[in-house]
Parts: C-alpha cells; sequence; structure tokens
C-alpha cells in the first residue's frame, strides 16, 4: 500500500493532473502527499543565481499551497510542501531517499525530439533511476 507519495510540480497541466492522481491515490490508502517545486537556473550569472537564492520561500510556498487548493481543496491537510533549488531529477530522487517515499508521480508533458535531446526529460531520467514505483500521468 502507498503510503507516502512525491510529486514533482512545475504547476502545468500535466503536473495538475499528477498532483490530483497522487491525492485520490492517498485518500483510498490513508497516505500523504509531498509536492516539491523545482526552481531550476539554467543559464545565469552569480547575480541572477543570488537573487533567486534570496527569493522569498514563505510567499512562494503561500502562492504554491493556493494553487493546490483550487485542484483539491482540502490539499492543506493532505500535502507536504517544499520548494527547493537544483535539477529536478536529482532533488527528486534526493527527496524519496531523504523522505522515505514509496511511490513518485510525476507529469509527463510532450516535447519534440530536439527539445528532449537538449533539455532531457525529467520523466525519462527518474524511470531509469528510481528506486520506487513510478507513475507518469500525461
Amino acid at each position: 500500500m502507498v503510503k507516502y507519495s512525491l510529486v514533482g510540480y512545475d504547476g502545468s497541466d500535466a503536473a495538475r493532473r499528477a498532483f490530483q492522481f497522487a491525492v485520490d491515490l492517498a485518500r483510498c490508502g490513508g497516505g500523504r502527499v509531498r509536492v516539491v517545486s523545482v526552481l531550476q537556473v539554467t543559464e545565469a550569472g552569480a547575480d541572477a543565481c543570488a537573487l533567486l537564492m534570496a527569493d522569498s520561500g514563505t510567499e512562494r510556498l503561500q502562492e504554491l499551497l493556493g494553487e493546490l487548493a483550487a485542484i483539491v481543496p482540502d490539499a492543506a491537510q493532505l500535502v507536504d510542501l517544499e520548494i527547493v533549488h537544483g535539477s529536478p531529477g536529482d532533488v527528486l530522487l534526493s527527496q524519496v531517499a531523504q523522505y522515505n517515499i514509496d511511490h513518485l508521480v510525476i507529469g509527463h508533458t510532450a516535447r519534440g525530439a530536439l527539445a528532449r535531446w537538449l533539455l532531457g526529460s525529467v520523466s525519462s531520467n527518474l524511470l531509469a533511476r528510481a528506486q520506487v514505483p513510478v507513475t507518469v500521468v500525461p
């Protein structure tokens, strides 16, 4: 039985569907959902990185909780929420180990072959490296 699911959340339609799926699963089994939003700096100078790191995490967490509550009104009672800086695949895999996650749920956004080659695919990365079951929600 799944007790603690992790959802990688980026605000996309696929991430919203993944969140809804994880909440529905948690309700069926009395589990919880950990939602992690990963902020990734891809190309920026030191000033931009410093500004990003100094960003008000509390304010962004409240915005994110409001967004999740629009999907699931009682989200605050079911969800642990965190915003983390880093590479999405690495952050999510680290969270699996750190928080004893037993199920990973991610959304998949269709990209062309060139975009996948240039940017990579978080879902492919996680499917290849995760040590827990992964559900990919289209």
